[in-house]
């Protein structure tokens, strides 16, 4: 999946993003306050990017 496709989606479903950094932008979620980075690669695996949803508590 694309990095820009799953950013846009995590903010579409109200997380917010916390600080950028270098290597990870790490993404909060106001509702749970949970706290997840995300990483600046272009491609993010699938089966990474299910476990970022899961851990903010989108899924």
């Amino acid at each position: 999946m694309k990095r820009k496709q799953f950013v846009s989606q995590l903010l579409r479903d109200g997380c917010k993003l916390l600080r950028p950094g270098a290597k990870h932008d790490i993404y909060v979620n106001p509702r749970t306050g949970q706290k997840q980075p995300v990483p600046r690669h272009t491609e993010i695996d699938n089966v990474l990017a299910k476990h970022i949803r899961k851990y903010l508590g989108l899924e």
